[in-house]
Parts: C-alpha cells; sequence; structure tokens
C-alpha cells in the first residue's frame, strides 16, 4: 500500500478522495467494513486498471539504473495491447511458474483475491528486463486448466507447465532463456535477510539431478548465484540439487541447458522484500546473459 500510495504522490493523477488515500497508508490493523471495503476497492480499480498489468509502475523510482517510470495520465493498456507488445520484437526470456498460485504475505484485500502471488515477480521481471532491452513473454495460460482437461493432480504441475514451455517455443523460436518461478513453504525467520539496511526475501536455486545433462544448467545457474553473492551477501541461500525417490528431479531443465528454477522468499514475506529481491535477481541475471 506504501508503494502504491508513493507511485500517486509523484504522478501526475489527481487523487483528490481523503478515503482513499488515507486505505493506501492505512497499517493493516485499521477496521474497514465491507461495504467501506467494497467502496474502495472499486476506487483503487478505477486508477490502478491501467497500470495493474505493469506492476513495476507502482513502485517509486529507487532503481533508476534498472527500471524507467513513463507514466501517461491518460495512458490506457488493453489486454490486446499488452498480448502485442513484443510482436515485432523477438523475444529472448520466457517466464513462467509451475505452481502459479503460490502467495506471499496476506493482504488487506485478501477477501478480493488481491494477494500477490509468484506471477508478481513475473511481471516485474519482464518490465526490467524489457527496459534493459531483453524482450521476454510471462505465461499466463493456467497451469490449473491444464490439470483439469487432462484429469492431473496438483503434483504433475511440471508436466503441465512442459506443455506451455513447448508451445512457446514453438510459437517464438528465439527463446533461449526458460525461468520458472516459485516461492519457499519456509517460515519468514528462515526467508528474510537484511543487506545495507534494506529487507530482502532470500533465494535459492534448485537443480534437478534426474536431468542427464544437468551440469549445463548447474553451471549457468552457478553464474547467476556466484553474482548474487558478490553483490549481495547472503540473498542466496545457494543452490540445492535434488533428486532421488519421491521426487520429480527434472522440473523441466532437460527442455533448455538455460532453464533455471529459482524460489524467491516464503509466503511470510512481504511485497517490498519480494521486490527488492527480484531486482537484485535481475541485475545479476542480466549481466550473466550478457556475457554469453
Amino acid at each position: 500500500m506504501i508503494l502504491s500510495f508513493r507511485f500517486f504522490s509523484q504522478s501526475n493523477i489527481k487523487v483528490d478522495d481523503k478515503e482513499f488515500v488515507s486505505l493506501l497508508i492505512q497499517e493493516s490493523n485499521v477496521y474497514f467494513s465491507k461495504d467501506q471495503k467494497k467502496n474502495l476497492l472499486k476506487k483503487i480499480w478505477l486508477h490502478l486498471f491501467p497500470f495493474y498489468r505493469q506492476p513495476t509502475m507502482l513502485l517509486s523510482s529507487n532503481y533508476p539504473e534498472l527500471v524507467s517510470f513513463d507514466v501517461d495520465e491518460k495512458q490506457e493498456i488493453s489486454s490486446e495491447s499488452v498480448a502485442s507488445q513484443n510482436e515485432e520484437e523477438l523475444p529472448l526470456i520466457y517466464l513462467y511458474n509451475s505452481h502459479q498460485t503460490e502467495e506471499y504475505a496476506p493482504s488487506d484485500f485478501l477477501e478480493y483475491s488481491l494477494n500477490p502471488t509468484v506471477m508478481m515477480a513475473d511481471y516485474i521481471l519482464q518490465d526490467v528486463f524489457q527496459k534493459n532491452g531483453f524482450f521476454t513473454l510471462v505465461e499466463e495460460n493456467k497451469i490449473k486448466d491444464i490439470l483439469n482437461e487432462n484429469s492431473w493432480k496438483y503434483g504433475s504441475s511440471y508436466r503441465a507447465s512442459r506443455i506451455l514451455l513447448e508451445q512457446a517455443k514453438k510459437e517464438h523460436s528465439s527463446l533461449q532463456y526458460f525461468i520458472d518461478v516459485h516461492r519457499d513453504s519456509l517460515p519468514r525467520e528462515k526467508t528474510v535477510v537484511e543487506i545495507n539496511g534494506k529487507m530482502y526475501a532470500k533465494v535459492i536455486f534448485l537443480i534437478g539431478l534426474e536431468n542427464g545433462n544437468y551440469q549445463e544448467n548447474l553451471s549457468f545457474t552457478k553464474k547467476i548465484n556466484d553474482k548474487l553473492d558478490e553483490r549481495y551477501p547472503g540473498l542466496s541461500k545457494g543452490i540445492y540439487q535434488k533428486g532421488g525417490e519421491g521426487v520429480n528431479g527434472v522440473y523441466n531443465q532437460d527442455f533448455s541447458p538455460q532453464t533455471i528454477l529459482i524460489e524467491i522468499g516464503g509466503y511470510q514475506n512481504t511485497t517490498t522484500e519480494v521486490l527488492n529481491s527480484t531486482l537484485a535477481f535481475s541485475e545479476c541475471f542480466m549481466e550473466v546473459i550478457r556475457t554469453i
């Protein structure tokens, strides 16, 4: 909420509704009636609708080297225009979530399904990558739909995301990098770290040992992890190599030697902590692929 308030206070959008502004800066323990929340939600939606597909537009410009903000008061973004942004470009990076419904710390508007999920990180990464010349696709098809269509259980989520991976590559042969974004299931005390006075959600990389070519994935992931260790000591919990009975062991990393799985934070991390870590990861990731 503070991030949204900061955006409105710095933009040209006029927000005269004191009730609306007060909501943005209220602490989470302040009570609002259900009717008040419904009315305020409508106001928030009307203000945010042109920007909600680009979440980093709601952030303050504390990261000028990574993100630029050109907000047009009259800008309107339809689903068609967003979908066609990259049609004339050759996308290089594909962002997806085998577990799309993984959530972060509850927001004040959980009852309206406004709780942040791992897909929030996708859109932040997409915005940063594209502003730095790396055109990026975010997978928006629902894993749940594929599971239902095939009568598969949740445990087949990687099987479902594989279908989307293959479809994306078939439609966009230029894709080279594939990032599966997750979040951890550990409690907050194990997923948060303070670096230079700023709070971050810890990250960890996962490598499947059942992939015959896993060494290539490991080498690529290690380059990114080493950069994180160099620039943000303590942010990464390292590279977890996983295999054996009862686990997936591949995680679709046989699809490409440049397919990685990263967990950003855990279920109790805040939006700000996830944002800080996502920007740190994007910085290191871009530095690595510039040298390849």
